[in-house]
């Protein structure tokens, strides 16, 4: 049987299986599903010495290493600005620079680093510090969790078509906010041959591949119904099995508004 798209969106399908029906009976308000998970960003690069302790931890919390009773949706962004030390990170972005550089104009920082951790959109700390991160994550604000309903395809071999639906949980104002949908991808491996971590096998969970809007809302009410479609371009040696896509909810400024949903790391038909 070709492998089938799993994750923990709501499916699309009409008909359900038990473990579906289950979660559809436990979720059927909001005050049921309780408060979102929260969102954890990492700022690194394989070019930066510290980032590989940082990356280990950053693993560990997917791992569920640390206990911690609060549900995590974990996204690495690998900036650029370290490449011309010898070594160009693969997974290197002009793209999440420019986000680490919002987040030092929003939360008044003096200047960007690396390795950085930022939580909802409204703290940060260095991300080799961990009882600095969890002592962060448990004092972070915490939103209602809402569900979208999620279907993927590949309309051609390069790429990955993200439709969703459904609604807001949180009313938002007239300053508006954007729906941003992060596809991601795991147990990535590098050698890494040159740069300050010259020799070292470097490895990395969560590394954010693409990033894009699905829509902008304006002065909208609570539960209001919303729906959109991305499609995303892949990159040579894309492996669905080891990708996942998270879906968050954000003001102009990137803080955290509410989250959404997130997906598991997911197969897809070819």
């Amino acid at each position: 049987m070709a492998p089938r798209l799993l994750s923990c969106f709501r499916r699309s399908s009409s008909e359900p299986n038990h473990e579906e029906k289950e979660t559809a009976g436990s979720t059927t308000t909001e005050e049921e599903r309780g408060p979102g998970p929260v969102v954890v960003e990492l700022f690194s690069s394989q070019g930066c010495a510290t980032s590989t302790e940082a990356e280990m931890v950053f693993s560990r919390l997917g791992r569920g290493d640390f206990n911690l009773d609060v549900p995590l949706v974990l996204l690495a962004y690998h900036v650029d600005y370290w490449d011309y030390n010898g070594w160009k990170d693969p997974f290197g972005s002009s793209q999440w620079t420019v986000r680490q550089k919002a987040y030092v104009e929003a939360l008044s920082l003096d200047t960007m680093f690396t390795p950085q951790i930022v939580i909802q959109g409204r703290a940060q700390c260095v991300a080799n510090e961990p009882e600095e991160i969890l002592s962060c994550i448990a004092s972070a604000p915490r939103f209602p969790a809402t569900s979208f309903q999620a279907t993927f395809q590949k309309p051609t071999p390069d790429s990955l078509q993200v439709s969703l639906t459904g609604t807001l949980s949180t009313k938002v104002d007239d300053q508006g906010a954007n729906l941003m949908v992060a596809l991601y991808e795991c147990s990535l491996v590098t050698d890494c041959v040159d740069g300050a971590n010259k020799g070292r096998v470097l490895a990395n969970d969560y590394v954010v591949r693409r990033l894009e809007k699905l829509c902008s809302v304006h002065d909208i009410s609570p539960k209001k119904s919303i729906s959109g479609t991305l499609n995303f371009p892949l990159w040579e040696g894309f492996n669905a099995a080891k990708c996942g896509v998270s879906v968050f909810v954000e003001s102009p400024s990137h803080l955290i508004y509410f989250f959404s949903s997130s997906s598991s790391v997911f197969m897809i038909d070819d």
